[in-house]
């Protein structure tokens, strides 16, 4: 649980997360009990990070200390880059039949930028690009570049690559990945084997089995790739949807507690000390 008591499944995060480099945690918020999210997460800071809320089901209505209310729909994203500091809360209200469920991730800002100025990233379902390929396959752009087409938000740090991609029944489907960057996966519907050039290593909820070098995989799955330039997807009888996510490492050290990441102890305790003394804001800018 987190926030007021939000029951969610966490993929990672608030361990060694150094093999997903630059990011830090991951968050399914999929609940159809709204006793068990309508609490919410309400006002806290972030400092040196940035946060990418991702929307399947249901609304997130959120507010901030810079003044912006707004509400992030079904398909929508928001990408808030905390940078100096932000005091912020989201509210997840779910659809008509009480279902809720969306993601996010932290990605964690190098320390030239970790006292930028905070800015939002706010786009619309119809505004995230959706390509479909001969065999099916569906491809929602969030951010980065695939298939000769570019998502909508841009500017981070990272260069992240952030898709939502779904296979059809039976079908196979290789997806190319630069080899510079750490990848995972992340299933949310279907089940199918995923496997690369080198053998995938898993961070999964339940691993089936299957031949070497693959990994079956099902509904909350993770799997993080070795260093590969492309992965393969082999979608079971139902078909699969996962989010397939990767990103540059910014190997850099990390001082983290709760909300605020920087990269020294020393910055971290100034950083609540901020919080305890009221100066902890520092700048605004909303895109």
């Amino acid at each position: 649980m987190e926030g007021a008591g939000v029951h969610l499944h966490r993929g990672f995060g608030f361990g060694n997360t150094t093999e997903f480099d630059p990011f830090l945690l991951f968050d399914d918020f999929r609940n159809d009990v709204p006793s068990q999210y309508l609490k919410g997460f309400p006002w806290h800071p972030h400092r040196g990070i940035e946060t990418i809320t991702y929307v399947l089901a249901g609304d997130v209505e959120h507010g901030d200390s810079m003044g912006n209310r707004g509400v992030i729909g079904a398909g929508d994203v928001q990408w808030m880059t905390a940078g100096s500091g932000i005091i912020h809360q989201e509210m997840p209200k779910g659809d008509a039949a009480g279902h809720m469920h969306g993601f996010q991730l932290w990605a964690n800002l190098p320390a030239s930028l970790k006292m930028t100025a905070p800015r939002y990233q706010e786009v619309k379902r119809n505004d995230i690009p959706e390509l479909t390929d001969d065999d099916g396959t569906r491809v929602r752009i969030v951010c980065g570049s695939f298939w000769g087409k570019s998502g909508p938000v841009d500017g981070i740090a990272a260069e992240p690559t952030y898709l939502d991609v779904s296979v059809a029944p039976g079908k196979r489907k290789t997806l190319p990945v630069e080899t510079t960057r750490h990848a995972f996966a992340y299933v949310f519907a279907g089940s199918g084997k995923f496997s690369n050039a080198s053998d995938p290593q898993a961070v999964v909820t339940e691993v089936v089995g299957g031949a070497p070098g693959e990994i079956s995989v099902d509904n909350r799955s993770l799997v993080l790739f070795d260093r590969g330039d492309e992965v393969t997807v082999q979608a079971g009888d139902e078909g699969i949807r996962f989010l397939l996510v990767s990103g540059k490492p910014l190997a850099e050290p990390v001082a983290w507690r709760g909300p605020i990441v920087m990269n020294t102890q020393a910055e971290l305790r100034q950083a609540f000390s901020e919080l305890e003394h009221g100066t902890f804001l520092k700048a605004a800018k909303h895109n």
